[in-house]
């Protein structure tokens, strides 16, 4: 999930630098939802692996 973050993200930089305003606009959309969704994944992963044993 990350990944595609961090892909979306390269994209956005890339078309922001050519001029392209929309294509960079919707790209960092995109990036920054996948970022929140990983990152919420990421904290219910750890809270769910800190069982205690028994």
């Amino acid at each position: 999930m990350l990944k595609w973050a961090i892909t979306f993200l390269i994209i956005a930089i890339i078309a922001a630098v050519l001029g392209f305003g929309g294509i960079a606009g919707t790209a960092t959309g995109i990036a920054k939802i996948l970022f929140l969704v990983f990152l919420v994944l990421f904290v219910v992963s750890l809270v769910m692996g800190r069982k205690p044993r028994v």
